[in-house]
């Protein structure tokens, strides 16, 4: 008598935690970038002390906003690429990619110095 193990043939449908982080991560991530390039616009009204801060601040929390959204996007992309290859990777990682991109946020309004 043999034993015959059947594969499961089910398509696995991690694909869709993929689909909605990124339905949920690019807006976000546009956002926060849109936010981030108008932060400038605060300080338009302010004393030339309160510039100075501002723009001292404002140059290293740009920088930080951006890297993590980029972070975001890496993460975005592998949990597309572990989608298939690792299903519980890849729904780990499509959680953790708009969480990255509010972690880039909350970042950059830590380090602003706001008038």
């Amino acid at each position: 008598m043999s034993h015959h193990v059947v594969a499961d043939d089910r398509p696995r449908r991690t694909w869709i935690a993929s689909l909605a982080s990124t339905v949920v991560t690019l807006p976000l991530a546009f956002l926060a970038l849109a936010f981030g390039a108008l932060a400038p616009m605060a300080c338009d009204s302010c004393s030339e002390a309160d510039a100075h801060r501002f723009d001292a601040s404002f140059a290293p929390a740009w920088t930080a906003s951006r890297c993590g959204l980029v972070l975001a996007l890496g993460v975005l992309v592998a949990s597309w690429v572990c989608a298939r290859l690792k299903p519980t990777a890849a729904v780990v990682l499509a959680a953790a990619a708009p969480v990255t991109v509010f972690l880039a946020w909350v970042v950059f309004m830590a380090l602003l110095d706001w008038p």
